[in-house]
């Protein structure tokens, strides 16, 4: 079953890259086989779906959702990049950032979401990956999760597919 099947089989739609007005930034970054994402946050169309800090303005399950929209998020501008999820050869590293209070130790529990939604769409060998939690006192706009993606995607000819 491809990528995009899978998607279609766990009834998840993605975005388009977005890229916030006013800023200056790729969405992804390729660099050979490698693939860099930009932080994404947990935006719905132009909405953010939460904001505020897990733990305290959000509970620990809102973060967990605001963590998988994040995630899909991160999809959608791959795909957007390369045409096609069916180019990602594996997910390597997803660096997450929660924003919390100081004593806030949930923070592995929170990107699991994320982490289950990759494993589901690439399975384990190709979806699992190294991880970084990371506590943060403020991201911008108030978000509750940023996201990266480290990807290695096929090439052709050593040029992307995009």
């Amino acid at each position: 079953m491809s990528y995009e099947e899978k998607l279609n089989q766990l009834k998840i739609n993605l975005p388009t890259a977005f890229t916030p007005k006013g800023v200056s930034l790729l969405s992804v970054k390729q660099a050979g086989n490698i693939l860099y994402t930009s932080g994404h946050d947990c935006r719905v169309g132009d909405e953010l779906l939460y904001q505020g800090k897990v733990g305290s303005d959000l509970t620990i399950e809102e973060g967990r959702e605001a963590a998988k929209q994040t995630v899909i998020n991160c999809l959608g501008s791959i795909k957007s990049h390369l045409g096609s999820l069916n180019h990602v050869v594996q997910i390597i590293k997803m660096t997450g950032y929660i924003n919390c209070q100081s004593d806030f130790d949930q923070l592995p529990h929170i990107l699991d979401s994320a982490s289950d939604i990759l494993i589901s769409i690439f399975g384990v060998e190709r979806g699992g990956h190294a991880r970084s939690a990371i506590g943060v006192e403020s991201l911008p706009y108030r978000i509750p999760i940023e996201i990266e993606l480290v990807v290695e995607v096929k090439t052709r000819g050593g040029k992307s597919f995009n």
